[in-house]
């Protein structure tokens, strides 16, 4: 017996049930990509917080200055010239040398001797007196004739047998002949002084002079610069040397002329970039009245005003300072020990007023604030922010009121 096969007997209906539709996951990609693209558009257009660069306001010291540069200066200096005309002796002293007053000889200045006369110059001088002597025996015979003709005019004058014309006439002729006389003996004696030179430069075995003129330091110090070292006739009046002491200095500022107005005797000074580790402290004394004209780097002509300081520090303690050095010079205008400050980037401009940013929960918020002394990199804040708040520095055209931030805090 034979069973038949599975295959050949019909399916029965009736025994199965309903039949279940099986959906694909395929139809679902569609829609997830398109979410997926609609997300990622959104979240690249959606805007990134704007990375800032913030700072704290705190409450701390300020000071502001007037900053500008500066060179010392020896505050008694003394020129020492040439008192005669000579010849100068090569100088012994250099630059730098120490010098008494009143002891130490600068330099030693011999006085010329008189110029030779040649034949032709002595026959010639010889000339001029013998001439000078002829008009004196002229004039003196002038003079006696005149004194002798007044007197005789005064006796007729006496008698009335003349005019008073006539008689002033006569005092006028002697009184002219007096002064003659007088001028011819000058002449004379001008001629035999050329004669005398002629003879005792002939004389004389040497043509010089055996009394040098010393002339000495007139003040204590050093030697600052020589102007004249080696031998050679020199004038009267001719720099020799300076000298001054270095340990009497004083510090020259040149300022603005606005910042000048504003500056008082007694102000405090600090000098740095002097060439030591610590800054040098001096004491503002006197605000020169005039200003003057000076072109700057970028060739603006500015009004400029020397300030003139003493200086604070022992001489000990900058022994390496000397006349005309350089230093950056701080001018303390207004200190305080305590007050609320911002840096001076984080504020601008809103109108006529000054405003700043202020991040609050990771937003911008703009206020307004009050500000007061500034010392170019710090501000004082007088009300609008307080203590401890974040403010934005340097502030961009990103940063708006409420937009989101990522502070980075220096």
């Amino acid at each position: 017996m034979v069973s038949p096969s599975p295959t050949s007997v019909p399916p029965d209906s009736s025994l199965r049930g309903p039949r279940r539709t099986v959906q694909s996951p395929r139809r679902y990609l569609p829609c997830l990509a398109a979410t997926l693209l609609v997300a990622g558009i959104v979240w690249g257009l959606w805007p990134e917080p704007v990375r800032v660069e913030t700072a704290l306001a705190t409450w701390g010291p300020l000071r502001v200055t007037v900053n500008e540069e500066g060179k010392t200066r020896i505050r008694e200096r003394y020129l020492v010239s040439a008192p005669i005309s000579g010849h100068l002796r090569r100088l012994e002293l250099e630059v730098g040398a120490p010098v008494e007053a009143g002891i130490t000889e600068i330099a030693v200045i011999d006085p010329l001797a008189a110029a030779l006369l040649d034949a032709r110059s002595r026959a010639l001088a010889e000339a001029r007196r013998d001439h000078a002597a002829a008009n004196l025996d002229k004039a003196r015979a002038a003079q006696q004739f005149a004194s002798s003709e007044l007197r005789r005019f005064q006796r007729l004058a006496q008698e009335q047998t003349i005019s008073p014309q006539e008689l002033e006439t006569a005092q006028w002729r002697q009184t002219d002949a007096s002064r003659s006389e007088a001028a011819s003996e000058s002449a004379l004696r001008a001629a035999e002084a050329e004669l005398a030179v002629f003879t005792s430069a002939t004389t004389s075995p040497t043509n010089t002079v055996d009394r040098p003129f010393v002339v000495t330091a007139p003040a204590s110090g050093r030697v600052l610069r020589v102007f004249e070292e080696n031998s050679r006739v020199v004038a009267a009046g001719t720099p020799i040397v300076e000298i001054g002491d270095p340990t009497d200095l004083e510090v020259v500022i040149d300022v603005l002329s606005r910042d000048a107005a504003a500056l008082k005797p007694g102000t405090p000074i600090e000098l740095e970039q002097w060439g030591g580790a610590e800054p040098l402290r001096a004491q503002l004394r006197v605000v020169e009245p005039a200003a003057f004209t000076k072109v700057s780097a970028l060739g603006v002509e500015e009004q400029r005003v020397n300030v003139i300081a003493d200086l604070l520090t022992p001489p000990s303690k900058r022994s390496s300072l000397g006349d005309n050095f350089r230093f950056e010079a701080r001018i303390v205008t207004w200190e305080t020990n305590r007050t609320l400050k911002v840096p001076a980037g984080a504020l601008f401009r809103r109108g006529d007023n000054w405003a700043a940013f202020v991040v609050a929960k990771k937003r911008a918020q703009e206020r307004a604030v009050k500000v007061g002394q500034s010392s170019g990199t710090e501000t004082e804040i007088i009300e609008g922010v307080e203590a401890g708040a974040e403010v934005i520095v340097y502030p961009g055209d990103r940063i708006r009121p409420g937009g989101r931030l990522r502070p980075m805090t220096y």
